[in-house]
């Protein structure tokens, strides 16, 4: 069965008519949050990173949001490729104690556990992705304003319920409680150009730095309720900052309001590239716009997906599914994971010989 299907703004479809896909024409490639679907992601995230994108030696802007994130900061580490197998070992394996008649474990916990994790991953390791001589890493993350600019245990849940109905209104106005705040990698002493528009949503942009990467990147990954939010990340206004998904689910930018931007290449676990979490319900957001005319999606077939382990991409809901069953949750996510090669052998034999009747309308 074909696991691989490609999806393609006008732009980037007529690229692909005249000229294929080479790796000098990828000037973007974004992450979405998603939680344990990013691991489906992993043989493709070593392709590209570790064997097709070195063959070119042009810049190239990575945008990454709570897990996408921690993948993009992982493709800026020296020996890529291993260090996305350790992420890929490393986040299948993760386990949470629970207490006694929860059947979660607490946010503080959570916190505390990943911010551990983060430590041992990239400790001693954030020079080499500051410093990487091609990639320019964006962080997004989600600032609270007014009664969200600090957790608390009632005002951060009137805070959410109001961003909840502002954004049923209109995107624009979920920017009353919330902001996206982007941690740029430095390039010639100042924060790397973003690679997108930001007029679509309230926006700043902020240098990435040694004393801000931990705090910026575990605040990229901190999903309301789930973790805690991190508080007045140095270098940044202060305030509460929570999982950058809650802005931008799946980055679903300006991508060519930019000069020169050349294709946005988006490995993604599905078709639609929805903006911001609280519009999964919207399906009329989930439409592609301008933003995505030059953008390439790479995402697994929803047949393809239907022969993995529970019918399904790994996710959140296999943390409660299995409960303390660890090895259970392993099994099922190794077995996932391990399928997705498929995704990859499949990317690499259509670049050598791309076939335009492939690419579907995005």
């Amino acid at each position: 069965m074909q696991a691989l299907r490609i999806y393609a703004g006008p732009g980037a479809r007529r690229h692909i008519e005249k000229h294929g896909l080479q790796p000098r024409d990828v000037g973007v490639v974004p992450a979405a949050a998603g939680g344990p679907k990013g691991l489906i992601l992993g043989p493709l995230d070593r392709f590209l990173f570790g064997e097709w994108l070195p063959k070119s030696d042009h810049a190239i802007d990575l945008v990454g949001a709570s897990i996408g994130a921690w993948r993009m900061a992982t493709a800026c580490l020296n020996d890529s490729v291993a260090a996305f197998e350790r992420l890929e070992r490393d986040y299948i394996a993760q386990d949470y104690e629970l207490r006694p008649g929860r059947k979660t474990p607490t946010a503080d916990h959570i916190s505390e556990r990943f911010a551990h994790n983060l430590q041992l991953f990239y400790g001693g390791r954030v020079g080499e992705v500051l410093a990487h001589p091609r990639f320019r890493l964006h962080i997004v993350t989600s600032r609270g304003r007014h009664v969200l600019g600090r957790e608390h245990r009632l005002g951060t849940p009137m805070g959410y319920l109001g961003a909840f109905l502002s954004n049923t209104l209109h995107r624009k106005a979920m920017g009353a409680w919330l902001e996206r705040v982007v941690f740029s990698s430095p390039h010639q002493e100042a924060p790397a150009a973003l690679p997108f528009g930001t007029g679509d949503y309230r926006t700043r942009q902020v240098g990435l730095s040694e004393a801000n990467f931990f705090p910026a990147l575990q605040a990229s990954c901190s999903i309301p309720f789930v973790l805690k939010a991190i508080h007045d990340i140095p270098g940044a206004p202060r305030g509460a900052y929570w999982d950058g998904g809650i802005t931008d689910y799946h980055l679903h930018l300006h991508y060519r309001e930019k000069d020169n931007a050349g294709i946005v290449l988006y490995p993604h676990f599905q078709r639609a590239v929805v903006p911001g979490w609280l519009d999964k319900g919207f399906k009329w957001r989930h439409r592609a716009t301008a933003f995505l005319d030059h953008m390439v999606v790479l995402a697994p077939d929803p047949d393809w997906v239907r022969t993995l382990p529970n019918g399904k991409l790994p996710d959140r809901t296999d943390f409660p599914r299995y409960g303390t069953e660890l090895q259970a949750r392993v099994t099922a996510w190794t077995a996932a994971t391990s399928a997705s090669a498929q995704l990859a052998d499949e990317f690499a034999q259509w670049l050598h010989q791309p076939d335009v009747a492939r690419v579907e309308a995005l």
